[in-house]
């Protein structure tokens, strides 16, 4: 990172949606998008494919302010108990891709800074 980083960066994570349900007739995935505060792993910012507004600005709240420093799971138990529609599974695997991406992302930043010295 640059000395004038601001210390975010966006991931994506896209998972299959169950079929029938409207989300799944208009875009067959969901998306999910989080902005993360590198140094803490905070989410700071969260957007999805969901159909409804409720549904997305519902999900983005639960997100915000939590942190994948620590792994998935944490993230994963608050969406487990605060979302009971369809697109659950969905969602919790975009997440877990999203992890994956940002341990990775954390892990060549480790590797660099090593590089360096």
């Amino acid at each position: 990172m640059t000395a004038n980083d601001d210390g975010l960066v966006l991931f994506s994570g896209y998972a299959k949606l169950p079929v029938g349900i409207t989300a799944s007739e208009m875009y067959k995935v969901i998306g999910m998008i989080l902005v993360i505060r590198i140094e803490t792993g905070e989410i700071v910012e969260a957007d999805c494919t969901l159909a409804t507004n409720v549904a997305r600005e519902y999900v983005s709240g639960v997100l915000l302010g939590q942190s994948l420093k620590n792994g998935p799971d944490a993230v994963l138990r608050i969406v487990d108990k605060r979302y009971q529609g369809s697109a659950k599974k969905a969602i919790m695997t975009s997440l877990r891709i999203i992890y994956d991406k940002y341990r990775s992302f954390m892990e060549e930043q480790v590797s660099a800074e090593t590089d360096l010295r």
